[in-house]
């Protein structure tokens, strides 16, 4: 089989610090080659490379071939006629990939313009065709929009839109589908698979979804500390994996567990310590059985559960009509103490914005809110604020929502001084009690955001929500953009929480399987409504509604076998 892209020992140094050690590996036309690991690990610089666009002070060595030329041999001009055309990448942060002054349509006409010979209006009609290849819904409307007015699985899919659009030899998709649905990222990989068909077109694609990996590679190469640690056909990674680190993956991957749930057992974790003369070390923490507290009704003999919410509608103006949009519509749940709830559905069907109308973040057009027996809706700002520090929020992003100029002591503090902790030793203990609890080491309290993994910062993030002792918490997709390493570690760290501390918790996300660990019980939302709620095990063995059904048939990996069986 004759290779379309063959690297050979590549090495990508920043000063001092090697990101990518010596890493070899090829891809045949028709071909996918999945890249898996843990953030940091040299996935998104390997790629990179490819694509020369390591900025300086960034160094690379080794070769990179692709039909038959030496990239690394290329100047700019050259490899500008080849980057975008011949080969193009997906990129994993859609808002910072596009242009935010410039419609998305205008954006995609520019990339085939470039490449092909178009006129603006062929191009144009071709921009829509594209959107709708990827199903943005009324393709024509949305090619005027901006990136802002876009929700993120809407601007991947502009980016992957753009990617295709003068259809590549090879694509690099660097976790094209980690903010999507699973039936959009179902989608979107189908699409991506029938184009790889079609063109005879290569796809290198970096995950950490293990699932998709299963679905959807021939090959793997799994990546530790920048080196390749592991290579072979996807049937035998997954069937008998020979590297402890690779054996650790896949334990902690939510997707190929069968019928894993947090009252029955932890999830397996892969623990890192500091580097032993440059090699990486780690440590296995393997799957155990959690003897957990007898679960909390919803409602207590006699008594009203901790949230309470009827009838519940929020109402949005549009940019491009006077109607409002329902976001929500007619919504009721109840969360008892000591229960986990589950929301799923996919992007724009109105769960965040339920997350933050239940906190007074959105404004509710009618019904009720009651937490702990009182109405939330009908108090001003003043008469409210005794009450938020009783339901408290993890949102998706931690970096955007962590003040960048204050250090986590800071941040950590300001929470208590605005809710009226006005003693400051008190304030300290505190601040040092919640932080032990998500296993972060002290000294760590006097850096800033930036400082920290993405894991951390929402280890952070969930911190600072849990200092003011609250007794809901609601967490919107907290483990989405996490590798499965670490999502075991939150999802883990939740439920020591939880047990430890009586908490309820409503957690938000499109992964269902994540869902299917966490949650007691799970309500499915689609178009702003609730069209299915139930006990989790039900949900999952014997779904009624044919929406929740479509949502489960699209789970990747090994856990359609389970759900069928």
């Amino acid at each position: 089989m004759s290779h379309l892209l063959e690297v050979r020992d590549l090495r990508v140094s920043f000063g001092a610090h090697e990101a990518v050690r010596g890493i070899s590996f090829e891809i045949a036309a028709g071909e996918t080659l999945a890249l898996v690991g843990e953030s940091g690990c040299g996935k998104s610089a390997t790629a990179l490379s490819v694509m020369r666009l390591v900025a300086p002070p960034g160094r690379v060595t080794g070769s990179v071939r692709f039909d038959g030329q030496d990239l690394l041999s290329l100047n700019a001009r050259e490899m500008r006629k080849i980057r975008g055309g011949r080969i193009a990448m997906v990129f994993q942060e859609p808002m910072t990939s596009l242009n935010p002054v410039l419609p998305v349509g205008a954006q995609i006409v520019e990339t085939l313009r470039q490449h092909e010979s178009l006129s603006k209006a062929a191009a144009g009609k071709r921009a829509v065709e594209l959107l709708d290849l990827v199903r943005i819904p009324e393709p024509q409307r949305r090619v005027t929009d901006y990136p802002h007015e876009l929700s993120g699985g809407q601007r991947q899919r502009v980016m992957i839109a753009m990617a295709v659009a003068c259809q590549p030899r090879l694509l690099i998709a660097d976790e094209p589908t980690t903010a999507l649905d699973v039936t959009i990222q179902a989608h979107i990989l189908e699409l991506l698979n029938a184009l790889r068909k079609d063109l005879s077109m290569a796809l290198l694609l970096i995950t950490h979804d293990l699932g998709v990996v299963a679905d959807h590679a021939n090959r793997v190469a799994v990546m530790l500390a920048g080196r390749k640690v592991e290579e072979a056909r996807v049937e035998e990674i997954f069937a008998r994996p020979r590297h402890a680190y690779t054996r650790g993956l896949l334990g902690a991957s939510l997707n190929l567990a069968e019928d894993s749930h947090y009252r029955s057992s932890t999830l397996p974790e892969i623990r890192h310590a500091a580097p032993a003369q440059g090699e990486a070390v780690f440590t296995v923490v393997p799957r155990t059985v959690r003897a957990f507290a007898p679960r909390a009704e919803t409602a207590p003999a006699g008594g009203a559960p901790l949230l309470a919410v009827r009838e519940l509608c929020v109402d949005y103006g549009q940019r491009h009509s006077r109607a409002s949009l329902r976001a929500v519509d007619g919504v009721g749940f109840d969360i008892g103490r000591g229960e986990s709830v589950g929301l799923v559905g996919e992007s724009g069907c109105g769960k965040s914005t339920l997350a933050r109308a239940i906190m007074r973040l959105a404004p509710a057009s009618q019904g009720e809110i009651r937490l702990d027996g009182v109405e939330l809706l009908g108090l001003n700002e003043r008469a409210l604020r005794p009450l938020r520090r009783h339901a408290q929020m993890v949102f998706q992003d931690p970096y955007a929502s962590l003040n960048p100029r204050r250090t986590v002591r800071q941040i950590l503090d300001t929470v208590l001084v605005v809710n009226g902790v006005s003693d400051a030793r008190e304030r300290q203990s505190r601040v040092q009690r919640i932080w032990d609890q998500v296993r972060l080491p002290a000294a760590a309290l006097e850096r800033y955001p930036h400082e920290f993994s993405g894991g951390q910062r929402q280890r952070i993030g969930i911190a600072r929500a849990l200092v003011l002792e609250p007794a809901l918490l609601i967490l919107d997709e907290p483990v989405s953009a996490l590798d499965v390493s670490i999502q075991a570690q939150i999802l883990n760290l939740l439920v020591e929480l939880k047990q430890e501390l009586g908490l309820s918790l409503l957690f938000i996300s499109h992964d269902l399987s994540v869902v299917r660990y966490i949650a007691d019980r799970v309500h499915v939302m689609q178009r702003g409504r609730i069209v299915e709620s139930g006990e989790h095990s039900e949900i999952w063995r014997h779904p009624r509604h044919e929406y929740t059904r479509a949502l489960l048939a699209a789970i990747p990996g090994r856990a359609r076998e389970a759900i069928a069986a």
